[in-house]
Order: C-alpha cells, then sequence, then structure tokens
C-alpha cells in the first residue's frame, strides 16, 4: 500500500472510531426559583437546630404558666380551660418539612396527611410540662387545630403518645366546613371560661386577622398588643403560616416563581 493509501486508511480508521464512542448529549439548565422550597431549608434548620428556637418556645410557656397563676386566684363563674392550636405550638413537624424541601417539594395535602398518620411529630420544647401543670391545677385543655377529621386517628395518637392531657376526642376539635377558628372558641367558651389561647398563627387567636392584608394583620397585631404575653401566647413558626399567605393575596394557585418575585418585592433594604 502507498504511502498515501495508508495516510487515507489511517484518518479513515480514526473517524470510525470517534462514530462508534457513545455521544455526550448536553441540554441547557434552566435555574429553577428555589427561594419559596429551597429557601424554607434555613428557616427550618433554625427550627431544629438553634438553641435561640428552644428558647423563644420556653419563654413563651414560662410567661404561659406565670399567667396562668394570675388567672387561677381569679374568681370564674365557668371552669378554666386553655385552648391551644396543635401544628408549631405544641408539636414540630420541621422533619415533614425538611423531607419536603430535600425532595424539592413544598407542602402538599396527601404527603401531610402521610406524616401526620404516623403520629411521629415531636412536641416543642416546654410544651408538655406547662399543659401538665396546667392540668394539675384544674385547668382543661382544649386542642383546636386545623388539620381534617381524617386525621383524627394520628392526632390522638401522637398526643397521647406524650401523655398530653385531656387527649381525647372531646377536647379535639378539628377543622369542619371553616377554617376559622372562632366557633370552635363560641363552643368552648359557652361552658368554659378560656383564660389562656395559645398558637404560632395569628389566626389562632382572633377573627379579624383572617384574611387580610400583610399591612391590615400588623395593624391588628398593634391593636392586640396589650394581649401577647398576657392572654395569648404565640409560639414562633417562621417555615409557613398566614404571613406567608398574606404576602400572597391567599392566592394559592402561583407558581414558585411568582411566589419568589412576591416575597423578593416584600422585602425592604436601604
Amino acid at each position: 500500500m502507498c504511502l498515501e493509501m495508508k495516510k487515507i486508511a489511517f484518518v479513515l480508521l480514526l473517524f470510525s472510531g470517534s462514530c462508534a464512542a457513545p455521544r455526550v448529549t448536553t441540554t441547557n439548565v434552566t435555574k429553577r426559583d428555589n427561594l419559596v422550597i429551597d429557601g424554607k431549608i434555613f428557616v427550618t434548620a433554625f427550627q431544629q437546630r438553634s438553641a435561640e428556637y428552644r428558647a423563644l418556645c420556653y419563654q413563651a410557656f414560662n410567661i404561659a404558666r406565670i399567667k396562668l397563676a394570675e388567672f387561677n386566684h381569679e374568681r370564674s363563674l365557668k371552669p378554666r380551660a386553655i385552648m391551644t392550636d396543635i401544628d408549631e405550638t405544641i408539636l414540630n413537624n420541621s422533619p415533614y418539612e425538611a423531607h419536603q424541601i430535600l425532595q424539592g417539594k413544598d407542602y402538599d395535602a396527601d404527603s401531610w396527611r402521610e406524616w401526620t398518620a404516623m403520629g411521629k411529630a415531636d412536641t416543642l420544647p416546654g410544651a408538655l410540662h406547662f399543659l401538665q401543670f396546667a392540668f394539675a391545677s384544674g385547668v382543661e385543655i382544649f386542642y383546636v387545630s386545623n388539620r381534617g377529621e381524617d386525621e383524627r386517628e394520628g392526632t390522638l395518637k401522637n398526643l397521647q403518645h406524650f401523655n398530653f392531657p385531656n387527649a381525647d376526642d372531646a377536647h379535639l376539635l378539628l377543622k369542619q366546613e371553616t377554617s376559622s377558628k372562632e366557633l370552635r372558641k363560641n363552643t368552648i367558651s359557652n361552658t368554659h371560661n378560656i383564660v389562656l389561647l395559645m398558637g404560632d398563627n395569628l389566626n389562632d387567636f382572633s377573627n379579624l386577622f383572617e384574611k387580610k392584608s400583610s399591612d391590615e394583620r400588623e395593624n391588628v397585631a398593634d391593636n392586640f398588643s396589650a394581649e401577647f404575653g398576657n392572654r395569648f401566647i404565640v409560639l414562633p413558626n417562621p417555615v409557613y403560616g398566614d404571613w406567608e399567605s398574606s404576602l400572597y393575596h391567599y392566592d394559592y394557585s402561583l407558581t414558585p416563581a411568582q411566589k419568589d418575585s412576591i416575597i423578593k418585592s416584600a422585602v425592604k433594604g436601604y
């Protein structure tokens, strides 16, 4: 074979080898807006790992104990009661949040029901001891939650696992037709004197906060300023709640990108 033919054969060999090699395809990856979902990993870490979060919970229940002792010295024509929310008030659902976030997902009803059915949420620091103290002093505990009726079994299992007082069907008032707690509060008030209300969402305390804009909620909070640390005991929840929903004007159809834009426009710089 002449030299020129050898060169041609060598080039063809190289070409055929390159055709046989596996192809590496590249795709343009669009960076997704991740503030709403991935951004929550930061506040979930705060809830799970910061001593400051624990301190805030202890502080809330210490104040509640002091106020309850004061109210117990006052004359009451009805049996005294505490009306408490459950999620992020006495039970910590941050493992659910972490589970969703690490999969790149936000809250959804099906996965939430799977979580509550397990009955594995831990208690908030100080919550159990305070409610046991209240019960021992003659105060009934009513658990008023916007969990659905299909979550009753798992909820009771969770509460009873830790021996929360009054953890029974009669004292567990779950969501019926509406998420507003006003009717359930009135039902309790018919037979009991509610001396303390506990929650992580201001809707847990008054219907005046319901479906209001962020600015309106702030104004109502200012009007109720004397009640916080008095009859209203607020627990910290930076992960979710109506503080977030109000920013979106309660439009639950928004995409993550739209929520991302709203949150960024809501914060103030200098």
